[in-house]
């Protein structure tokens, strides 16, 4: 059997797609002989570069099509080079396939924030409002199989696309194995820091910044927790995609009402600072309307770092009983109320990071990649 898979999400800056297909060849390329895949191929095709840190395995091979665009590599090169190669099935990873192609597709669809609220999703263009949406219907519609992150995707997928129930297939995610760091790795921590002018205890946020995930509220209630705790801080890590909340204008509003640095925002950290802040947090917080499954937060606890979330779709289900529980994102009474309740109460923080080392141990890379597998076999 030979798996196509459009790689083209590991060039560049990784985001979500990226770093889910990274985690998923990582476990095909180390753990083949359990997998049973010896009478496999996989074929990885590449838009304009192959990065030096892809895994290496005698079942993957890599093709380059050196094309610059990405709609032309998507529908017009992909799958000329699936067809040339005769795969079995074309894996696409991040919620598109190509329009015309024929063969079989099995397609990954992490959320469709786009199609169930459009209000909410930036989108870069007019044109792509009206195509990103047309062609996620079209390629759920003619695929084989599609992979969800979460039930409350599933449901809306089946309530958003109308596809036959059977072949949209639920295997939750899981958060790096690698993000806790050893003693030694714990020596830069100081360093780190500095780099990102933290004085003391902080407060964290990853991902990138859309209205859905309430920063604008989050830095207002954070600014009522610095007047009263003068050490501790904010560290945001992320582009900012807001529109009609200038974040950055937010943001230095409350510092210089404040006197000091309270809100630090960055836009990329890399993965080992990330893996040391999580680790170094005094609480992790997320806190949004949408989301298909909520890689941040579990990875926060993963670390061992107390998180604060939402109590909404995808996050609950992702949490369960080991983070702290928003139930209106919108009020920064509450938010500042969870805010402090983390910082005055240690046998909640202990606790809590108990509790989200063990939901953590519920989701597997190994598994994930396993159940992926075996269904592209079979579909």
């Amino acid at each position: 059997m030979i798996i196509g898979i459009d790689t083209h999400n590991l060039e560049g800056n990784r985001t979500g797609v990226g770093r889910y297909l990274f985690n998923l060849l990582r476990e095909w390329s180390k753990l083949s002989s359990k997998f049973k895949v010896q009478s496999s191929k996989f074929m990885l095709y590449f838009k304009h570069e192959i990065p030096t840190d892809i895994p290496k395995s005698d079942l993957f091979e890599f093709k380059l099509l050196k094309v610059s665009s990405t709609a032309k590599f998507m529908h017009w090169d992909l799958p000329r080079a699936a067809k040339k190669d005769k795969i079995d099935i074309l894996f696409c990873p991040g919620y598109v396939a190509p329009i015309f192609y024929k063969g079989k597709i099995a397609l990954a669809l992490h959320d469709i924030i786009y199609e169930a609220h459009p209000e909410w999703f930036s989108w870069p263009s007019a044109a792509d409002k009206i195509l990103l949406k047309w062609v996620s219907r079209k390629a759920a519609q003619k695929a084989a199989i599609i992979f969800v992150p979460s039930e409350f995707t599933r449901q809306e997928v089946l309530r958003c696309y109308k596809v036959a129930p059977e072949k949209v297939k639920l295997i939750y995610l899981a958060a790096d194995p690698n993000l806790i760091p050893s003693m030694n790795e714990l020596n830069d921590l100081a360093g780190i820091k500095k780099k990102y002018r933290i004085e003391g205890e902080f407060a964290f946020y990853v991902g990138s910044i859309f209205s859905r995930r309430h920063l604008a509220e989050i830095i207002k209630a954070f600014s009522q927790v610095a007047m009263r705790h003068s050490g501790y801080q904010l560290l945001i890590v992320g582009k900012d995609y807001t529109k009609e909340k200038n974040i950055g204008q937010l943001i230095a509003e409350q510092n210089d009402a404040l006197s000091r640095e309270v809100v630090v925002r960055v836009d990329l950290a890399d993965n080992f600072e990330l893996k040391l802040l999580y680790s170094a947090c005094a609480f992790f917080i997320w806190l949004s309307d949408y989301e298909g499954f909520g890689l941040p937060p579990l990875e926060a606890m993963s670390a061992g770092a107390p998180v604060i979330a939402s109590h909404k779709t995808s996050l609950k289900e992702v949490m369960g009983e080991a983070a702290l529980l928003i139930e209106n994102n919108s009020d920064v009474d509450e938010i500042y109320q969870a805010m402090e309740r983390m910082i005055s109460d240690e046998n909640l923080r202990v606790e809590l990071a108990r509790r989200g080392r063990e939901q953590t141990g519920k989701f597997s890379w190994e598994k994930c990649a396993q159940e992926t597998f075996k269904a592209l076999s079979s579909a």
